[in-house]
C-alpha cells in the first residue's frame, strides 16, 4: 500500500487496525492527560487509557474526533510502519529536576517521530556512520575499554579521536553531524521550559535543543557539549543523577576549552575585558572562562562570585550582549534538512514523506528545522 493510500484509510479500517503505542505518542505530542483527551472527546478516562493499553479499540467516530483533539491525520493511528518506543529513563534532561512530566513525555514523543524521519531518509540517502566511541549499529559497545570514562580525560580522548586541532571548536554541531550524530532543535510550544535532552537508544545518537539556549550562542554551545558529554560517558545510566550533571559539565568546559590550552592565555588577575576577548576567541561564555580562572586559582572564591554579579549588572545595562545561534551557521543543526534536499532530488516530495510519516506538514516541516513559514530547504551534500 502507497503512502498516498495510506492517507486515504477510512476510520473503519483505522479502527479495525487501531495502533494503541501511536495514541500515547500523539497524546504525548499534544502534551495532554488521557482525562483531558477523555472529557474533549467525550468519553471516560477509563476508554481512552483501555485504547492506550490494547484491551479496547475507539470506534470509528472516535478515531476522527481523537486525530482532531490531538491534531493528526487519522492515519496515525494505523498499524504498518516503524516505531522506537523509547523510554523517559533513555533520556538526559539537561534540567531534569525542572521539567513537568508532561514536558518530558512530549520531548520523548517528539525523539521518537525524530527517529522515524530519520529512518525515512535513510532509506533514500546515505548519511555518514556514526562515529562515537562505544557506539554502533543503535546498540553501545563495551570493548572501548582503553577509552576514558572520567569527564576531562574523556573530552581529551574524544578531540584527539575525532582528530580535533588544538584551539577552538569553531562549528561543533556541524562537528557533531560529521559524524554521523543527529542533531535538531525542537519547535514545538512548551519546548522553551526544557534546556535539552539527549538519547544513545536509538539507532543514532540524538540530541535535542530548545529555543531556551538558541539566543545565546555560548550558552547553546556549553549545552550541546554537555549532551555530548552524556551521550559519551552515561549510555548505559539512569539520567537525573547531580554526579552525571557535573560530569557532564566538565565534560564540555574541557572540550570547548582544553586547560592545557586555556590556563596560560588566562588572566593572572581578574580582568573582564581580557576574559571577553577569550571569550569570543573561544566561543564560550564570560562565565565559563570564570569558572576556569577560580580552577587554576587566578581569582579567589570571592572575587569568583562579586565577577558574576558584575557580569549580571553589564548584561541587564546591555553590555556582554548575546549573539544569538542563527548568526553563528556552524552551530545551526543542517544534517535533516540536507538529507532532505538529496532525497527531493530524486524524487520525494515533502507531501509524500508527510504521508509516509502519517503526519500533517508543519509537524514534518518543525522535525527538519524549519518554521512553517520557512522557504523550502535547497541545500545540497557537500
Amino acid at each position: 500500500m502507497s503512502s498516498r493510500q495510506l492517507s486515504l484509510l477510512s476510520t473503519d479500517t483505522i479502527s479495525d487496525g487501531f495502533d494503541p503505542t501511536r495514541l500515547t505518542q500523539a497524546r504525548r505530542l499534544a502534551g495532554l492527560t488521557k482525562r483531558t483527551v477523555a472529557e474533549q472527546i467525550g468519553v471516560s478516562p477509563v476508554a481512552v487509557g483501555q485504547w492506550e493499553a490494547g484491551t479496547a479499540r475507539p470506534r470509528p467516530d472516535n478515531v476522527a474526533h481523537l486525530a482532531d483533539v490531538l491534531d493528526v491525520p487519522t492515519s496515525h493511528f494505523a498499524v504498518g510502519r516503524p516505531y522506537a518506543r523509547l523510554d523517559s529513563s533513555a533520556a538526559h534532561f539537561r534540567s531534569l529536576r525542572k521539567t513537568p512530566a508532561l514536558q518530558r513525555q512530549k520531548a520523548i514523543a517528539f525523539t521518537e517521530q525524530l527517529w522515524e524521519l530519520v529512518n525515512a531518509l535513510e532509506k533514500r540517502v546515505q548519511m555518514r556512520p556514526v562515529d562515537l566511541p562505544g557506539f554502533s549499529a543503535g546498540e553501545v559497545l563495551h570493548d572501548w575499554d582503553l577509552f576514558p570514562t572520567e569527564p576531562v580525560p574523556a573530552a581529551q580522548a574524544l578531540r584527539q579521536h575525532w582528530k580535533i586541532e588544538p584551539g577552538c571548536i569553531h562549528h561543533l554541531v556541524r562537528t557533531m553531524e560529521r559524524h554521523g550524530l543527529v542533531v535538531a532543535f525542537v519547535s514545538y510550544p512548551g519546548a522553551a521550559t526544557i534546556d535539552a535532552f539527549s538519547t544513545s537508544h536509538l539507532p543514532r545518537p540524538i540530541v535535542v535543543l530548545t529555543p531556551n539556549r538558541t539566543d545565546d550562542v555560548y550558552r547553546h554551545r556549553f549545552t550541546t557539549a554537555h549532551e555530548l558529554g552524556h551521550l559519551v560517558m552515561h549510555s548505559d545510566c539512569a539520567p537525573g543523577d547531580l554526579k552525571q550533571e557535573r560530569e557532564a559539565d566538565a565534560f564540555a568546559a574541557e572540550f570547548l576549552t582544553p586547560r592545557a590550552e586555556i590556563a596560560p592565555l588566562l588572566p593572572a588577575r581578574l580582568d573582564l575585558k581580557k576574559l571577553e576577548q577569550l571569550s569570543q576567541e573561544w566561543g564560550v561564555s564570560v562565565e565559563s572562562l570564570l569558572y576556569r580562572c577560580r580552577e587554576v586559582e587566578a581569582i579567589s572564591d570571592a572575587t569568583y562570585r562579586r565577577a558574576f554579579q558584575r557580569i549580571n549588572q553589564l548584561r541587564s545595562a546591555g553590555l556582554f550582549r548575546s549573539e544569538p545561534v542563527k548568526d553563528s551557521p556552524g552551530e545551526v543543526p543542517i544534517l535533516l534538512k540536507r538529507a532532505f534536499a538529496v532525497a527531493e532530488q530524486n524524487g520525494l516530495t515533502m507531501e509524500d514523506l508527510a504521508d509516509e510519516l502519517r503526519m500533517k506538514l508543519p509537524r514534518l516541516r518543525g522535525l527538519l528545522g524549519e518554521d512553517e513559514t520557512d522557504q523550502r530547504p535547497t541545500l545540497r551534500l557537500v
